[in-house]
This record gives C-alpha cells, sequence and structure tokens, in this order.
C-alpha cells in the first residue's frame, strides 16, 4: 500500500472506499473540493426550486399499472439456503427524455414485512453504490464470500427490523445509467434529490403496499448531503401539494460529511487526540490553516498546505484507525495485514467479482454492466455546509438522528460535533452511554426539536460492518423513536 497525502486522507469521506482504492479516486476528490472555490460559499446551500415545475414531466409519466412481480428476484446465485424473506430488484426510470433511469434493490423483513416500516438506504462518493457497500458489505442480507461466488447470511441486517431499499443514485452509479451520456457530467446535489424524489413517487406506485407506511431515509459519508437534501425535497413537495406524498417520518446518518472546514478541523483534532500526529505538526497546522474561514480557501495557502504535508500518518485506514488494512500482494492477490473479528478490509474485492458476474447481474434484474464501486461524475453543485438544511428540518419536526463511529478519522466524531455546535440547540437529554447487550454501545446526547446525536463505540466510517449488532440496535430504537436506554451492571 503506498502513502497517501493527508490532503487526500482528511477528503476521504467524500468516497467510502478503502486505503487501497485506485489513484483515480484522489483526482476525484481533488476536483470535488476546487469546485467549491467556484461559488459564493455566503449563498451557497441546497434550495428545493420551482418544485412544481422541476420534475412535473417525469412525474406526469407514472402509471398506476403495477409491475413489481417483474422485479421479483428468485435467488441469488450462491445465496445460502433457507432464505426467508422477499427480494426485488430493478428500474425506475426518472427523466423520460433523456433515458435516465435509477437501480434499486428491496429487501423484504423475513417477519411481519407487511407491519414494518421502509428504511432508504444512501452511500455516498459524491458516486459511490449503495449496493455494493451498504447491502453486500454493511446493512444488507449477504456478504460475499472469499470464492467470489456464495453468498453468507448477515444475522444483524437492518431487514430484521425494516424493509430496506438500496438505491443506486445518482445516474451513473452501479448499475444506473443515462442514455444521454452528458447527464453524467450534470451530477449535482440539486438533481441527485430531484431524481431521488421522482423515484421515490414512481416506486410507491409499484409497491402501493408502502404508500402509507411510515418512511425513514438513512446512509453514510456524502449521503450527510443527500439525506438531508431529499428530506427537504419531500417534505416540500407534501407542502405545496397539500397531502402526503411520501410519509416521510425521520432520518439516521452515519459519519456524515456535513460541513467541509468543520470536518477538515476535526479530523486534525482526531488524529492528534489519537497519538497520530504530534504536537509540533498539530501546532503548526493550526497555526497556518484558518479552518474557521467562511470561503474555505485555507487549504491552498502555502503555509497551510506546508503545514498539512509534514503530517504522515502512515498505512492506516482512515476508516477505521485500529482495524487491519487489504495489503496489495504479487499477482493479483490481496491479504489482511491482521485480524478484526467480523470486518474483512479486502471485502471490495469479492463485491467487485460477484457483482460483475453475468448470472449475478441477470438475477438482480440489472443491465449488463461493467459494475464499479465508484463512478467518477463530475459533481456540479453542493453546499460548503448542510447547517440551512438541517435547521429546516429540525423547525419541520422531523425527527433527525446522526451517529458516529468512533474510530473514524475522516469523517471524524469530533467535526460532527463542531457542526451540532453550530446549531446552538439547547440540550434536553445530557450526553450518556447507552446499551448494547451488557456493554456501552456508545454515548447519546438529544437536543431541543428531538435533534439527537450518537456514538457507537469501536466502530469506524462504515458503522454496520464494524459493529453490526450495536448498528442494528440503534435502528431498533430509532424507528420507535426513542433513545436507546443505558442498563447499569447489577
Amino acid at each position: 500500500m503506498k502513502n497517501i497525502s493527508f490532503f487526500f486522507l482528511l477528503l476521504t469521506c467524500l468516497a467510502a472506499l478503502q486505503l487501497h482504492a485506485n489513484a483515480s479516486q484522489e483526482a476525484q476528490l481533488r476536483a470535488f473540493i476546487s469546485s467549491r472555490k467556484k461559488t459564493d460559499s455566503s449563498t451557497d446551500t441546497f434550495k428545493v426550486r420551482n418544485i412544481a415545475d422541476r420534475v412535473a414531466s417525469s412525474l406526469s409519466t407514472v402509471s398506476s399499472v403495477s409491475d413489481k412481480e417483474a422485479d421479483k428476484i428468485t435467488g441469488l446465485p450462491g445465496q445460502p439456503e433457507g432464505v426467508d424473506f422477499n427480494q426485488y430488484g430493478g428500474y425506475v426510470t426518472v427523466d423520460e427524455e433523456n433515458g435516465r433511469a435509477l437501480f434499486y434493490y428491496l429487501v423484504e423483513a423475513p417477519s411481519g414485512a407487511a407491519e414494518k416500516p421502509l428504511v432508504l438506504w444512501l452511500n455516498g462518493g459524491p458516486g459511490c453504490s449503495s449496493l455494493g457497500y451498504g447491502a453486500m458489505q454493511e446493512l444488507g442480507p449477504f456478504r460475499v464470500s472469499e470464492d467470489n461466488k456464495t453468498l453468507t447470511r448477515n444475522v444483524n441486517a437492518w431487514n430484521n427490523v425494516a424493509n430496506v431499499i438500496f438505491l443506486e443514485s445518482p445516474a451513473g452509479v452501479g448499475f444506473s445509467y443515462s442514455n444521454t451520456s452528458s447527464d453524467y457530467d450534470l451530477s449535482g446535489d440539486e438533481r441527485t434529490a430531484d431524481d431521488a424524489y421522482v423515484f421515490l413517487v414512481k416506486w410507491l406506485e409499484r409497491f402501493p403496499e408502502y404508500k402509507d407506511r411510515a418512511f425513514y431515509i438513512s446512509g453514510e459519508s456524502f449521503a450527510g448531503h443527500y439525506v438531508p437534501e431529499l428530506a427537504a425535497t419531500i417534505l416540500l413537495h407534501n407542502t405545496y401539494n397539500n397531502r402526503t406524498i411520501v410519509n416521510l417520518q425521520g432520518i439516521l446518518v452515519g459519519n456524515p460529511y456535513l460541513d467541509m472546514n468543520r470536518n477538515i478541523k476535526g479530523a486534525v483534532d482526531y488524529f492528534w487526540t489519537h497519538a497520530v500526529m504530534s504536537d509540533e505538526v498539530y501546532a503548526n497546522v493550526t497555526k497556518n490553516c484558518d479552518f474557521d474561514s467562511v470561503d474555505g480557501e485555507w487549504y491552498s495557502e502555502p503555509a497551510c498546505s506546508g503545514a498539512l504535508d509534514g503530517f504522515q500518518p502512515g498505512d492506516i485506514d482512515g476508516y477505521n484507525i485500529y482495524a487491519p488494512v487489504c495489503l496489495d500482494g504479487p499477482n493479483g492477490t490481496y491479504y489482511s495485514s491482521g485480524y478484526l473479528a467480523g470486518y474483512d478490509p479486502c471485502s471490495d474485492y469479492p463485491t467487485n467479482a460477484y457483482l460483475n458476474d453475468p448470472a449475478v447481474q441477470n438475477a438482480f434484474h440489472a443491465r449488463a454492466t461493467k459494475w464499479q464501486s465508484c463512478r467518477n461524475l463530475h459533481w456540479k453543485d453542493a453546499p460548503m455546509s448542510m447547517l440551512a438544511t438541517l435547521k429546516f428540518l429540525i423547525e419541520s419536526k422531523l425527527p433527525v438522528w446522526i451517529f458516529s463511529g468512533d474510530f473514524d478519522s475522516v469523517c471524524p466524531l469530533p467535526g460532527t460535533r463542531y457542526t451540532i455546535q453550530d446549531l446552538a440547540l439547547p440540550v434536553t437529554t445530557s450526553w450518556r452511554p447507552w446499551t448494547a447487550k451488557e456493554e456501552v454501545g456508545g454515548y447519546v446526547q438529544q437536543y431541543a426539536g428531538g435533534f439527537t446525536f450518537l456514538s457507537v463505540r469501536g466502530a469506524g466510517h462504515m458503522v454496520p460492518s464494524f459493529q453490526p449488532e450495536r448498528a442494528l440496535i440503534m435502528l431498533s430504537f430509532f424507528l420507535q423513536g426513542v433513545l436507546p436506554p443505558y442498563i447499569e451492571q447489577q
């Protein structure tokens, strides 16, 4: 594994990749951050504008004919015996004129599916796959084995307590596509939210039994943009139409990328307080980099970039600084540098091989595709900060829960805390532990308006990968609308 620059390590929460990812990811992230310099940061906020017109043409094509049975998956190649839940996969066209279509994978609950809520999961990037990461490596029902062909059951899958949709978004990511190639150069936060909204409205026509069901949105990393923006879009469409089109009941976002300045300031603090950065480098960085500057151009200052270049973390996984890393061996082999119970740092490889198997793609009802875990999209728009959108959701009385794995250094807990402090909300429930089984699962604090912040102890960036049981317990209490309790040992 090659060394990576500190600048790249700080920014890698924008793409949920392991550190053995190819070098083009660094170029993608640099291009994204560089594009922010072209905006007026004082007004660079997400807005749902022209809500009557922007998606009207696409929504006008909604058909009342349900074809969900055509999407039903009879079985995935290599799946274990005794699969006791329904699976669906297919496409929803979100732009008829350009032929833009989003791919989804739905896993229903093994029992009580008709009564359980619906959860939409979104991975970040921007440009990374919710199927390849969320479904196959985090919270989905299966994991791909090392033979690249067989699946094992994830006993802590989120469909134990909810029906879960994994959406490949935006077009160009995973199996999602557009017949108009120029669409990929127009990707951005605004259109991603629009397309996801159109997807939901059309998908609910295909699955009408979910129309009145409680609906939640969850995700991680750059989904710190996707999830609040889609939530705001749904609420404003409901208001405009004076009826509940999508029955949104709350959002749950993990290790989110919310504010560039706050996130990177938090990363610097994290490295220093976790013995990765020296006192001397920390002092030099904090002296020369103005993380509180409004325009966010501190990183282009020579003194700041020079100070950052003085930091070399070594070959660690920024998404969990205590986890083993995947090492590339000779002749295309790979292996883990160590052992962490339940976690495989090389899981990208079998997942990629499995999802590129033509038989697997056919079973998912996906087009024949050279599937990639992430797509290098030319991102057109994204706010510097999600603060305004979060405030809108809180003022709209939507339950907003944010959680952080405390071993993640690139979308770190301190960075999220800085953004929460900027919300300036009164505390209603003070910081306290919560219990997972018979030990502390993390810590939780609640604020006015129901805004909730939780840590998940011992988890990295992809919380359901590192702490699957704790993630499932957290989700269960979120869906119940109550804080996870703390049960003291007797």
